[in-house]
Protein backbone atom coordinates (compact mmCIF):
# COMPACT_ATOMS: atom_id res chain seq x y z
CA UNK A 1 0.00 0.00 0.00
CA UNK A 2 1.65 3.45 -1.14
CA UNK A 3 1.45 6.32 1.49
CA UNK A 4 -1.66 7.79 1.23
CA UNK A 5 -3.30 5.69 -0.83
CA UNK A 6 -6.47 4.72 0.97
CA UNK A 7 -8.71 7.41 1.45
CA UNK A 8 -9.21 9.15 4.74
CA UNK A 9 -12.38 10.91 6.40
CA UNK A 10 -12.24 14.18 5.22
CA UNK A 11 -12.77 15.29 8.91
CA UNK A 12 -12.72 12.26 11.50
CA UNK A 13 -13.57 13.01 14.80
CA UNK A 14 -15.49 16.37 14.08
CA UNK A 15 -19.02 16.30 14.15
CA UNK A 16 -19.14 12.44 14.66
CA UNK A 17 -18.47 10.25 17.78
CA UNK A 18 -14.84 8.70 17.28
CA UNK A 19 -13.82 5.31 15.90
CA UNK A 20 -13.99 2.55 18.75
CA UNK A 21 -11.15 0.53 18.47
CA UNK A 22 -9.96 -2.98 19.97
CA UNK A 23 -6.52 -4.05 19.47
CA UNK A 24 -4.57 -7.03 20.26
CA UNK A 25 -0.66 -8.11 19.49
CA UNK A 26 1.25 -9.80 22.01
CA UNK A 27 4.41 -7.70 21.40
CA UNK A 28 3.93 -5.08 24.56
CA UNK A 29 5.91 -2.44 22.57
CA UNK A 30 4.25 -2.77 19.05
CA UNK A 31 1.33 -2.28 21.11
CA UNK A 32 1.61 0.43 22.78
CA UNK A 33 2.99 2.16 20.16
CA UNK A 34 0.06 1.41 17.70
CA UNK A 35 -2.49 2.13 20.57
CA UNK A 36 -0.55 6.00 20.73
CA UNK A 37 -1.18 6.42 17.06
CA UNK A 38 -4.54 5.61 16.97
CA UNK A 39 -4.95 7.62 20.10
CA UNK A 40 -3.17 10.80 18.71
CA UNK A 41 -5.81 10.14 15.75
CA UNK A 42 -8.68 10.45 17.91
CA UNK A 43 -9.62 7.02 17.90
CA UNK A 44 -11.18 5.60 21.16
CA UNK A 45 -8.64 2.36 22.08
CA UNK A 46 -11.40 0.37 24.17
CA UNK A 47 -9.00 -2.41 24.98
CA UNK A 48 -5.41 -3.37 24.33
CA UNK A 49 -4.62 -6.82 24.58
CA UNK A 50 -1.74 -9.81 24.52
CA UNK A 51 -4.14 -13.03 23.20
CA UNK A 52 -6.69 -13.91 21.16
CA UNK A 53 -9.19 -15.52 23.61
CA UNK A 54 -9.01 -12.24 25.89
CA UNK A 55 -9.65 -10.31 22.46
CA UNK A 56 -12.78 -12.44 22.09
CA UNK A 57 -13.95 -11.11 25.75
CA UNK A 58 -13.22 -7.66 25.10
CA UNK A 59 -15.05 -7.50 21.47
CA UNK A 60 -17.71 -9.38 22.99
CA UNK A 61 -17.81 -6.85 25.47
CA UNK A 62 -17.77 -3.57 23.98
CA UNK A 63 -18.47 -4.61 20.01
CA UNK A 64 -16.22 -2.20 18.74
CA UNK A 65 -16.18 -1.28 14.93
CA UNK A 66 -12.76 -2.56 14.18
CA UNK A 67 -10.55 -4.99 16.12
CA UNK A 68 -6.87 -5.05 14.75
CA UNK A 69 -5.22 -8.32 15.45
CA UNK A 70 -1.72 -10.12 15.08
CA UNK A 71 -2.11 -13.30 13.44
CA UNK A 72 0.72 -14.57 15.65
CA UNK A 73 -0.51 -14.57 19.63
CA UNK A 74 0.26 -16.88 22.74
CA UNK A 75 0.13 -19.36 23.70
CA UNK A 76 1.21 -21.36 20.41
CA UNK A 77 2.60 -18.38 18.52
CA UNK A 78 1.45 -19.58 15.41
CA UNK A 79 -2.51 -18.72 14.01
CA UNK A 80 -3.92 -17.77 17.14
CA UNK A 81 -5.23 -14.41 15.85
CA UNK A 82 -6.48 -15.49 12.71
CA UNK A 83 -8.79 -18.01 14.43
CA UNK A 84 -9.80 -15.25 16.63
CA UNK A 85 -10.40 -13.17 14.06
CA UNK A 86 -12.58 -15.72 11.97
CA UNK A 87 -14.70 -16.18 15.01
CA UNK A 88 -15.10 -12.36 15.24
CA UNK A 89 -16.20 -12.31 11.74
CA UNK A 90 -18.79 -15.06 12.34
CA UNK A 91 -20.24 -14.15 15.63
CA UNK A 92 -20.13 -10.28 15.05
CA UNK A 93 -20.28 -9.71 11.10
CA UNK A 94 -20.76 -6.36 11.89
CA UNK A 95 -16.96 -5.67 13.32
CA UNK A 96 -14.36 -5.14 10.87
CA UNK A 97 -10.99 -6.80 11.17
CA UNK A 98 -7.49 -5.31 10.20
CA UNK A 99 -4.94 -8.52 10.75
CA UNK A 100 -1.56 -7.92 10.93
CA UNK A 101 1.08 -10.15 9.91
CA UNK A 102 4.99 -9.85 10.18
CA UNK A 103 5.45 -12.20 6.73
CA UNK A 104 3.26 -12.32 3.74
CA UNK A 105 1.16 -15.79 4.54
CA UNK A 106 -1.19 -17.15 1.46
CA UNK A 107 -3.13 -18.98 4.22
CA UNK A 108 -4.09 -16.43 6.50
CA UNK A 109 -5.12 -14.04 3.66
CA UNK A 110 -7.50 -16.63 1.90
CA UNK A 111 -8.60 -17.75 5.31
CA UNK A 112 -9.63 -14.59 6.05
CA UNK A 113 -10.73 -13.21 2.90
CA UNK A 114 -12.82 -16.28 2.52
CA UNK A 115 -15.34 -14.96 4.92
CA UNK A 116 -16.71 -12.89 2.45
CA UNK A 117 -18.01 -10.36 4.74
CA UNK A 118 -17.43 -6.75 4.78
CA UNK A 119 -15.02 -4.92 6.43
CA UNK A 120 -11.70 -6.91 6.27
CA UNK A 121 -8.22 -6.02 5.94
CA UNK A 122 -4.38 -7.67 6.00
CA UNK A 123 -1.32 -5.46 6.32
CA UNK A 124 2.03 -6.41 7.03
CA UNK A 125 3.60 -4.74 10.12
CA UNK A 126 6.42 -3.08 8.28
CA UNK A 127 3.18 -0.96 6.89
CA UNK A 128 2.37 0.79 10.39
CA UNK A 129 5.37 3.17 10.03
CA UNK A 130 3.98 4.35 6.70
CA UNK A 131 1.06 6.46 9.46
CA UNK A 132 -1.62 8.29 7.17
CA UNK A 133 -1.60 4.81 5.08
CA UNK A 134 -2.04 2.58 7.91
CA UNK A 135 -4.61 4.98 9.76
CA UNK A 136 -6.14 4.95 6.15
CA UNK A 137 -6.37 1.72 6.19
CA UNK A 138 -7.95 1.81 10.17
CA UNK A 139 -10.96 3.84 8.97
CA UNK A 140 -11.71 2.15 5.41
CA UNK A 141 -11.76 -1.67 7.21
CA UNK A 142 -13.93 0.12 9.82
CA UNK A 143 -16.38 1.19 7.15
CA UNK A 144 -16.96 -1.58 5.63
CA UNK A 145 -13.87 -1.61 2.83
CA UNK A 146 -11.55 -4.34 1.98
CA UNK A 147 -7.99 -3.42 2.24
CA UNK A 148 -5.02 -5.78 1.19
CA UNK A 149 -1.27 -4.94 1.91
CA UNK A 150 0.25 -4.92 -1.93
CA UNK A 151 2.88 -7.06 -1.16
CA UNK A 152 -0.12 -9.77 -0.37
CA UNK A 153 -1.31 -9.10 -3.63
CA UNK A 154 1.98 -9.61 -5.48
CA UNK A 155 2.56 -13.13 -3.42
CA UNK A 156 -1.07 -14.11 -4.65
CA UNK A 157 -0.42 -13.25 -8.62
CA UNK A 158 2.86 -14.71 -8.80
CA UNK A 159 1.31 -18.20 -7.97
CA UNK A 160 0.05 -19.88 -11.34
CA UNK A 161 -3.36 -20.31 -10.61
CA UNK A 162 -3.86 -16.73 -9.84
CA UNK A 163 -1.99 -16.25 -13.51
CA UNK A 164 -4.50 -18.67 -15.26
CA UNK A 165 -7.24 -16.72 -13.56
CA UNK A 166 -6.15 -13.46 -14.78
CA UNK A 167 -5.29 -14.24 -17.87
CA UNK A 168 -8.97 -13.46 -18.40
CA UNK A 169 -7.76 -9.57 -18.52
CA UNK A 170 -5.79 -7.16 -19.77
CA UNK A 171 -2.51 -5.97 -18.06
CA UNK A 172 -4.52 -2.15 -17.27
CA UNK A 173 -7.60 -4.40 -15.78
CA UNK A 174 -5.65 -6.06 -13.58
CA UNK A 175 -3.30 -2.96 -12.67
CA UNK A 176 -7.05 -1.66 -11.97
CA UNK A 177 -8.21 -5.21 -9.73
CA UNK A 178 -4.78 -4.99 -7.84
CA UNK A 179 -5.66 -1.02 -6.57
CA UNK A 180 -8.87 -2.16 -6.03
CA UNK A 181 -7.84 -4.46 -3.42
CA UNK A 182 -5.77 -1.91 -1.71
CA UNK A 183 -9.31 -0.07 -1.16
CA UNK A 184 -8.68 2.72 -3.64
CA UNK A 185 -12.18 4.38 -5.24
CA UNK A 186 -12.67 4.60 -8.60
CA UNK A 187 -10.99 8.42 -8.28
CA UNK A 188 -8.30 7.41 -6.66
CA UNK A 189 -7.24 4.67 -8.78
CA UNK A 190 -7.58 6.99 -11.70
CA UNK A 191 -5.02 9.38 -9.87
CA UNK A 192 -2.17 6.93 -9.01
CA UNK A 193 -2.53 5.36 -12.67
CA UNK A 194 -2.78 8.52 -14.35
CA UNK A 195 -6.44 7.72 -16.37
CA UNK A 196 -9.18 9.06 -16.74
CA UNK A 197 -12.19 8.21 -14.53
CA UNK A 198 -14.27 6.79 -17.45
CA UNK A 199 -10.99 4.47 -18.09
CA UNK A 200 -10.90 3.15 -14.51
CA UNK A 201 -14.98 2.59 -14.82
CA UNK A 202 -15.02 0.59 -18.00
CA UNK A 203 -11.99 -1.42 -16.93
CA UNK A 204 -14.08 -2.36 -13.56
CA UNK A 205 -17.14 -2.98 -15.65
CA UNK A 206 -14.86 -5.23 -17.68
CA UNK A 207 -13.41 -7.09 -14.79
CA UNK A 208 -16.86 -7.74 -13.38
CA UNK A 209 -17.88 -9.42 -17.09
CA UNK A 210 -15.10 -11.33 -17.34
CA UNK A 211 -15.54 -12.95 -13.43
CA UNK A 212 -19.15 -13.13 -14.21
CA UNK A 213 -20.12 -10.75 -11.25
CA UNK A 214 -23.22 -9.86 -12.25
CA UNK A 215 -26.62 -8.06 -10.71
CA UNK A 216 -25.38 -7.03 -7.17
CA UNK A 217 -24.59 -3.40 -5.91
CA UNK A 218 -21.06 -2.00 -7.29
CA UNK A 219 -19.33 -2.19 -4.12
CA UNK A 220 -20.40 -5.54 -3.45
CA UNK A 221 -19.00 -6.69 -6.65
CA UNK A 222 -15.79 -5.01 -5.95
CA UNK A 223 -15.01 -6.86 -3.13
CA UNK A 224 -16.49 -10.27 -4.69
CA UNK A 225 -14.14 -9.79 -7.39
CA UNK A 226 -11.03 -9.43 -5.35
CA UNK A 227 -12.13 -12.37 -3.62
CA UNK A 228 -12.40 -14.44 -7.03
CA UNK A 229 -8.89 -14.16 -7.53
CA UNK A 230 -7.56 -14.67 -3.75
CA UNK A 231 -9.85 -17.45 -3.20
CA UNK A 232 -8.23 -19.32 -6.02
CA UNK A 233 -5.13 -19.30 -4.86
Amino acid sequence: MRENSVPRPEDPGASTPPLRVVLADDAVLLREGVRSLLVDEGIEVLASVGDGETLLQEVARHRPQLAIVDVRMPPTHTNEGLLAALRIKREHPDVGVLMLSQYVAREYASDLLGADTPGIGYLLKDRITEIDGFLGAVHAVASGGTVIDPAVVRTLLRSPEQRQVLSRLTPREVEVLEAMAEGLSNRGIAERLFLSLSTVEKAISATFDKFELSGDEQTSRRVRAVLRYLDEQ
